[in-house]
């Protein structure tokens, strides 16, 4: 199932070099299994680590689940996000405060017709992680990286399979 156009997600954390970049791999692997165009980013809401690749530590726990982060690089979330995304899915309730501060910012500089995304928490459809952050585990052992693995591929098909109703009710709109 396909849309006109490529519908655009970008996974937001805080300095887009553990779990934002995890979940971008992760998402874009769910979405490419059920056959989604849907194309996959991800970013930070700080500029700590500016083109800066994943954690290590990421990247080792990542690769053991087939998941390959090492081309990806950070970089942080910008106004102009908000009007080239469709979704932007903080990993936690800061990160989700400060897109949302951003947005505020966006839509005061461009109005409120020119954004496209909805912003949202990563976990918003869990239905094993149901509203819940996801923790940073950058000072955490790999216990800590194993479990954003698990909530990232939970999360991942939570969201999958809530674009697949909205895609199908906008075919079925269109008919």
């Amino acid at each position: 199932m396909t849309t006109k156009m490529p519908y655009k997600i970008s996974r937001v954390c805080l300095g887009n070099i553990c779990r934002s970049p995890t979940a971008e791999v992760v998402l874009r692997a769910v979405c490419a299994g059920a056959g989604l165009d849907v194309l996959i980013d991800s970013a930070g809401t700080s500029n700590y680590h500016p083109n800066k690749a994943p954690d290590l530590r990421s990247q080792k726990h990542a690769l053991k689940r087939g998941y390959d982060l090492s081309t990806l690089r950070a970089r942080q979330l910008i106004q102009q996000d908000f009007l080239d995304f469709d979704l932007i899915l903080a990993m936690d309730m800061q990160n989700l405060q400060n897109t949302q501060d951003l947005l505020a910012r966006t839509i005061h500089h461009h109005g409120k017709h020119a954004i496209r995304a909805k912003v949202a928490l990563m976990s918003e459809y869990d239905p094993y992680y149901p509203k819940q952050a996801l923790p940073d585990p950058y000072y955490s052992e790999a216990d800590g990286f194993e479990r954003v693995l698990d909530q990232c591929e939970t999360s991942s098909q939570a969201w999958v399979a809530y674009l697949q109703r909205q895609f199908n009710q906008n075919t079925a709109t269109t008919k």
